[in-house]
């Protein structure tokens, strides 16, 4: 019986097409194992080296994941537990733990790679913004990402708080600008576009202000933040000119 690559048509051979011949040529195929067994040989060992190491990365990634997942449900009930003393305003308790339970700095510290880590990060930096503690704030919300359109630009708008606490509006203006830009929604990229023209204003730069309360009154005409828009970029607009 012919094998299946002995019954291909040669007259459908393009000259010079690479890797024609060995599909259609037996005795193509043989010198091509042939020569990749010469080049085993004399590269044995890098060959098994690189293979060997393709085999550990995949072994450590498989072994990185069994540990994050085993890791995840521990950080979840931890993180559940000291939920209730943030939403009960009991910051240092939330923080630091109490009772025998850790705090969200232990949790987001010792738990590394888990979705509980990244959220504990999230909620001790509004616990820090909270107690005055601008720059740990600013540390742990940075720290943390999400692809969630509402917490990732509420975390930006919540560095730019820390920032122009700190009497810093142009870092404020920087972070206030991402939340408003993240994914516009009608409920809170207002409120977004009000701080950034707060910012602006601090910073010396009243016609940016006017443009982003300009941004209020025309993209969200039905939003509650139109009335004070309206207000203070008809104030500004006497300032320059407008």
């Amino acid at each position: 019986m012919h094998s299946k690559i002995e019954l291909i048509d040669m007259s459908k051979k393009n000259p010079g097409e690479p890797g024609i011949e060995i599909i259609e040529s037996p005795e193509a195929l043989a010198g091509q194992i042939n020569k990749a067994e010469v080049f085993f040989l004399k590269n044995r060992k890098v060959v098994l080296g690189i293979g060997g190491a393709i085999l550990v990365a995949i072994v450590g990634f498989a072994g990185y994941r069994f540990y994050i997942d085993g890791q995840e449900g521990t950080a979840q009930n931890a993180l559940a537990s000291v939920v209730y003393d943030f939403e009960a305003d009991s910051l240092q308790k939330a923080l630091n733990g109490a009772g025998g339970n850790e705090g969200l700095l232990s949790i987001a510290d010792n738990y590394k790679g888990t979705d509980a880590s990244n959220l504990a990060s999230f909620y001790a930096g509004v616990a820090l913004l909270k107690q005055g503690k601008y720059d740990d704030a600013i540390s742990r919300l940075q720290s943390f990402s999400s692809s969630d359109l509402l917490i990732h630009a509420r975390a930006q708008s919540l560095i730019g708080d820390a920032y122009l606490e700190k009497n810093q509006p142009a870092e404020a203006i920087s972070y206030y600008q991402k939340a408003a830009d993240y994914e516009k929604n009608e409920y809170f990229t207002p409120v977004y576009l009000m701080k950034l023209a707060l910012a602006q204003e601090k910073a010396n730069q009243p016609a940016d202000a006017v443009a982003s309360y300009k941004r209020v009154v025309d993209e969200f005409p039905l939003s509650s933040e139109v009335v004070n828009a309206k207000k203070y970029m008809g104030l500004l607009e006497g300032q320059v000119g407008k």
